[in-house]
């Protein structure tokens, strides 16, 4: 048992969340500061008007999220309940695409890719001779830099339906520039991890209920202070201890943004802040338009976006009992769509779905219900991207999806790495990536998340 310790975690998102839980069940005292009214940083609801509630941005999960889950139980909330779980889909309006068949991860691709409706013998037998290739090399690939190079000698028909797709929902970076090494790893974990990695698990709830606010609850009534509307102004280091705006503590987790974490520790680590204040960011937009009485065919349905089709999947929130016949439509990547405008962003939206979707969106409009933008939803995942790492100072360490490690900016790598970041504060000694000392996670079954978002 280590020494209970005074732990401040600065960022109420669902890393800064993980890391307090942690902490707390560590034996620690944790004050948690939230410069927002709120906590759950970039996935959290939104009150849009006295009726509606919509979440800031549209979310899955996916079986491989072994720790969010862990964690979602941990503070009193049922994954059965809240989360809808069944097999990975990439279908299309028109029916093509592919499912991942229940069964051991390799045999269930396979099967998936030889069921896939509207490919040919060729699109099918290029994709298994490719990914049979980056298997035997350890899903490794030394010397291709970007998904585009990766994914060259498939068809042009696999590419567009399944790997661009794939890569825009894990990395929210066009293949173009994209890491090949960070999607193989991706693709390693989710599509041939664990049986049950590559489920997708849809919320039930809005993402607020779904951890935030059950959190919140949870560290309140177990002693712990949640500090919302606060933004920490300095850190100074004294003998033995941190002071967080004249606070004392034992040990400080910055799970705040990386903007906001540069700023806080210039100061104390220059190159660290440096590193933090370099990252680059690619920006996702959900438009949330209102269906008829005809659900989609299927709770999420993959879309062939363009230049004039923004989006790339679709959401039937009110198949899932969330938001009456809401379907967020999801622009991952969204940069170009922005500079053209909201309003041009989302006509363009709406004119994608009577096209795609003229049963549930028939003509002459699709009505508009809202517009959300997270211009900084994740950093751009581009070769030989350098992230900084968790440590920072002695007893002062980072959390977030930013944080360097093997993965995209994913729901699981906040989460793991605020509860890496509690463990390596408890134990009081310094790790490497790896947390030595710290008591390590297992390694996850996958780290896949997206956004789609």
């Amino acid at each position: 048992m280590n020494t209970p310790k005074r732990i401040a975690v600065v960022g109420g998102g669902w890393g800064g969340l993980a890391a307090a839980v942690e902490a707390g069940e560590l034996g620690h005292q944790v004050v948690l500061f939230e410069m927002a009214r709120h906590t759950g940083g970039r996935a959290r609801s939104v009150q849009i008007d006295a009726n509606t509630t919509l979440d800031n941005g549209q979310h899955i999960l996916i079986g491989a999220y072994t720790e969010t889950l862990r964690l979602i139980r941990r503070v009193g909330v049922d994954p059965q309940f809240a989360l809808l779980r069944q097999a990975l889909e990439i279908r299309y309006p028109d029916g093509s695409g592919l499912r991942m068949a229940r069964g051991p991860a390799s045999f269930a691709f396979a099967m998936a890719v030889l069921g896939a409706n509207g490919w040919t013998a060729h699109d099918r037998w290029t994709l298994l001779q490719t990914a049979a290739s980056w298997w035997r090399n350890g899903m490794r690939n030394p010397g291709v830099r970007t998904v585009a190079e990766l994914c060259a000698a498939l068809s042009e028909r696999v590419r567009n339906d399944l790997m661009d797709p794939l890569c825009i929902a894990a990395l929210n970076t066009p293949s173009s520039i994209a890491s090949a090494d960070v999607f193989l790893r991706v693709l390693a974990d989710a599509l041939f991890g664990a049986r049950g990695s590559s489920d997708m698990l849809l919320p039930r709830l809005g993402l607020s209920a779904l951890l935030p606010n059950a959190a919140f609850a949870w560290l309140q009534e177990r002693g712990h202070r949640v500090q919302t509307g606060h933004r920490v102004q300095g850190l100074l280091a004294t003998t033995g201890k941190w002071l967080v705006d004249g606070e004392p503590f034992d040990a400080v987790v910055l799970a705040c943004s990386a903007s906001e974490a540069a700023r806080l520790t210039n100061p104390i680590a220059p190159q660290w802040a440096a590193k933090a204040a370099a990252l680059r960011y690619e920006p996702i937009a959900t438009v949330y338009l209102q269906r008829n009485a005809e659900a989609l065919r299927c709770p999420l349905l993959a879309l062939r976006s363009s230049p004039q089709a923004p989006a790339q999947f679709a959401v039937d929130l009110g198949s899932l009992g969330v938001a009456g016949r809401t379907v967020a439509f999801v622009v991952s990547g969204a940069r170009t769509w922005l500079e053209q405008g909201l309003d041009r962003l989302a006509t363009a939206v709406q004119a994608q779905a009577l096209s795609a979707l003229p049963g549930p969106f028939p003509g002459p409009s699709a009505l508009l219900l809202h517009t959300t933008v997270e211009r900084r939803a994740t950093f751009a995942c581009t070769p030989g991207l350098a992230r900084p790492p968790t440590e920072i100072a002695p007893s002062l360490v980072a959390a977030g999806d930013y944080i360097a490690g093997p993965y995209p900016a994913t729901l699981e790598g906040a989460v793991r790495s605020g509860i890496l970041a509690a463990r390596t504060v408890s134990a009081g000694a310094k790790s490497s990536n790896g947390v030595a000392g710290a008591g390590s996670l297992p390694a996850p079954a996958s780290a896949m998340q997206k956004s789609v978002a």
